[in-house]
């Protein structure tokens, strides 16, 4: 097996995870969890397991110093707002058009890359941008007069694919000298500190403080922690959600290169639709594949550039 098709492999096996994960949690709200206990299972599972992969696998790499960890653990805040933001969009939507929403990441980085270089995109990519958001509204079924989509889901998800958009960007700038296991660790601790406040205002506060921070909303919840959800849906939020993807994305990407990578890593969106629709029986109707195959072609469409003949070989 060469190299290409081994980062081919790593890519798409992370990308499918992260697609795999909204149906987890949408289980895991089915047996009355809440966005809290989902959030907080899942990075403490996962710090728990990055910690002892840190043991095994960094005793011979570079140690971080104060500014890596420092920046590590700001930008991954953006980590924590995604999972926390995601997770209440699947709460009020269908998981399938949850990972649509959080796809909205692919013309938000154009934005963002616009805003850094102080240069309008090319026009392949302004087309592209205008297929991801024509995909979206076939994808999310926009069209059709018997949706209602929930506008609480609708803004969670694009608050959540804003917050993924920098997730992406600080992931591939910062301390990167460092070892994957060791990069997570710290931006696993620093999404923490997000889910850890959300934890608090919105069910630890209200039920041992009688201090309701978010009165009069369904997203704050007076209810003693649930700790079953660690041995029940933790362990499979953790790994889908924390553990496996950044790595086999670490790995893969430099094996495949950005183009190859980026158009690989979509998976996400047909694994999440399809694992929606065989676990959960939600409806995915055709117009909403079209979508799907829509926003995967711009993905393809502005990573065309990246795509060389080094890679292909």
């Amino acid at each position: 097996m060469n190299a290409l098709t081994k980062g081919i492999l790593y890519v798409a096996f992370g990308a499918s995870s992260y697609g795999m994960l909204a149906t987890f949690v949408k289980l895991a709200y089915k047996h009355q969890f809440t966005t809290a206990e989902v959030t907080l299972s899942q990075f403490i599972i996962g710090i728990f397991i990055v910690f002892f992969l840190n043991l095994f696998f960094t005793k011979q790499t570079p140690k971080a110093s104060k500014k890596d960890i420092r920046q590590l653990m700001l930008s991954g805040t953006s980590m924590g707002f995604t999972s926390v933001l995601y997770y209440l969009c699947v709460k009020y939507i269908n998981a399938s058009i949850a990972v649509v929403l959080l796809m909205q990441s692919v013309w938000i980085g154009v934005v963002i890359e616009s805003i850094q270089t102080k240069k309008w995109p090319s026009a392949t990519k302004i087309f592209a941008v205008i297929l991801v958001l024509f995909g979206t509204l076939l994808a999310t079924n926009a069209f059709s007069q018997d949706v209602h989509l929930n506008l609480k889901g609708l803004l969670f998800g694009i608050l959540s694919s804003l917050s993924f958009s920098m997730t992406l960007f600080t992931t591939n700038s910062i301390a990167t000298h460092l070892a994957t296991y060791k990069r997570s660790l710290y931006m696993l601790l620093g999404g923490a500190i997000v889910v850890g406040l959300f934890g608090i205002i919105t069910q630890i506060a209200p039920t041992y403080w009688n201090t309701d921070l978010l009165a009069n909303t369904d997203i704050s919840v007076i209810k003693t922690l649930d700790y079953s959800i660690l041995w029940s849906y933790g362990l499979l939020l953790a790994l889908f959600g924390t553990v496996l993807p950044p790595i086999f994305l670490n790995k893969g990407f430099p094996l495949t290169g950005v183009g190859i990578g980026s158009i690989v890593s979509a998976l996400e969106l047909p694994v999440s639709a399809t694992f929606a629709f065989l676990v959960l029986s939600e409806p995915v109707v055709r117009w909403q594949w079209l979508g799907i195959a829509i926003i995967l072609g711009a993905i393809v469409l502005m990573n065309l550039k990246f795509i060389n003949k080094k890679e292909l070989l």
